[in-house]
């Protein structure tokens, strides 16, 4: 309803208020305010004129059907852009003369009639209520003004899709393509599958390796769901079911993939590199972030957003072991939080055994932490108010950089899943903890990080 110094007109919004802002605007022709300017106001708004057939014939070109008390007109309405005497009342862009809105459009069913001869012929007509059978189906019409392919197109689709059932034999040629839409070997993708045959939900038709397939690519090349629906034939409801389900399922098998390997293991796996400095190396530590959707809520928005990357994100810590195994990889955090909070919440200090040796950034302030367990911290030399480093430390400083880069290594091929190197989607954020460990897991199958051990 329109009222006080509100145009009138229907689906028009001028005021006085607006009016008023427009004119304080700045004028960048007359360098002065616009109030002040030569320029014409944007519009005026005209009130009805006190004579009765004057009145009645506003009313009347308005339409309106419980007028205010006082009706204003802007100038927009007038074809003179102000009441004159050859056109005193308003006359354009009433609103009345609109197009009414689209209606929805209605899915009418069709019902398919076996006859004798074994050939289907399709009705329009609705079917009588008790003439609902297994053989009724819903059409959208909408579906049927784009067919992107014709009807032989499909068929000659659904006929290879019937000599070799498996999407993945199309796909999977060899390592290089299983490396590219999996990130893992051919032969290990095959064995991965064998062994997950028993967990298959019966709701899904497509065979398990498809499904696999399907959820691997999702982590691997975060293509969206629509897409991957499209490529199986299948809709998109149905792709979203199997990633969520496998989701599950992947964490279940592949969590002993990131095992904590015990002090023995540790030094019989330890490259040159380690022990000619540091021989008593349990792990190296660093903390990582992937970009997160800004979520609606206020307080988990302020919660995971993170000033180092100006974004909201998900923060984990990652140990890996000095032959480049990941050995642990925490919950998802809010990247708000530091790495001491992660560090002593996230669990690994009770992985941690007196005389252990733990390497990590100067970042982390966990001296304190690991001194109570008698777990020694390495971390690179500070200043300390001094202007630089003494020679020692800096040799010393150089040699923890040589070999702490092999955790930005494992970061590195953590990250070659795009599900953690782009925006993670507020869908997904329920299952971040588990694709985290799904991921490092399958770093873990592929070639060692470090070659060169003895």
């Amino acid at each position: 309803m329109s009222s006080g110094s509100t145009c009138a007109v229907v689906g028009c919004h001028n005021n006085s208020r607006k009016l008023k802002n427009a004119l304080e605007t700045f004028c960048l022709e007359h360098q002065q305010l616009r109030k002040a300017c030569p320029c014409p106001p944007p519009y005026a708004l005209h009130s009805m004129p006190r004579k009765e057939d004057r009145k009645l014939a506003w009313l009347a070109a308005l339409r309106l059907k419980h007028p205010p008390k006082r009706v204003y007109v802007c100038s927009f309405h007038f074809i003179d852009k102000k009441p004159t005497e050859l056109h005193p009342d308003p006359e354009l862009y009433l609103g009345y003369d609109r197009p009414p809105p689209k209606k929805r459009r209605r899915l009418t069913r069709t019902t398919l009639s076996v006859t004798a001869s074994n050939q289907a012929s399709i009705s329009t007509q609705p079917p009588e209520p008790h003439l609902h059978s297994v053989h009724t189906q819903w059409e959208d019409p909408s579906q049927q003004d784009h067919q992107y392919c014709n009807r032989s197109r499909r068929k000659d689709v659904q006929d290879k899709m019937t000599q070799c059932d498996e999407v993945a034999y199309f796909i999977l040629q060899n390592d290089a393509d299983a490396l590219l839409y999996t990130g893992i070997a051919l032969e290990t993708f095959n064995t991965l599958v064998s062994t997950l045959e028993g967990y298959d939900n019966n709701e899904f038709t497509m065979p398990v390796r498809d499904q696999v397939l399907m959820t691997l690519m999702k982590l691997k090349s975060n293509r969206v769901i629509g897409d991957l629906s499209r490529q199986f034939h299948i809709s998109q409801s149905m792709a979203s079911k199997i990633i969520s389900h496998w989701l599950d399922k992947l964490e279940e098998v592949l969590r002993p993939l990131i095992p904590w390997l015990p002090k023995e293991t540790i030094q019989a796996t330890m490259p040159e590199a380690f022990k000619k400095n540091f021989p008593n190396s349990t792990c190296i530590i660093d903390c990582s972030e992937t970009l997160l959707q800004k979520p609606r809520n206020l307080g988990s928005r302020g919660e995971s957003y993170s000033h180092y990357y100006s974004h909201n994100t998900v923060k984990y810590l990652v140990a890996v072991a000095p032959c480049g195994l990941i050995m642990f990889v925490s919950a998802a955090y809010g990247g708000r939080c530091s790495d001491k909070f992660i560090t002593m919440d996230s669990g690994i200090l009770t992985y941690l055994k007196p005389g252990d040796e733990v390497m990590a950034d100067r970042g982390f302030t966990i001296k304190d932490l690991l001194f109570e367990r008698k777990v020694r911290l390495v971390i690179p030399a500070f200043t300390k108010k001094r202007r630089q480093l003494t020679e020692e430390q800096v040799t010393y400083t150089r040699r923890i950089a040589n070999v702490r880069i092999h955790v930005e290594r494992a970061i590195r091929r953590l990250k070659v899943y795009k599900i953690l190197s782009q925006i993670v989607p507020i869908s997904m954020a329920p299952k971040v903890d588990k694709i985290l460990r799904i991921c490092a897991a399958l770093v873990n199958l592929r070639e060692d990080l470090i070659r060169d051990t003895q």
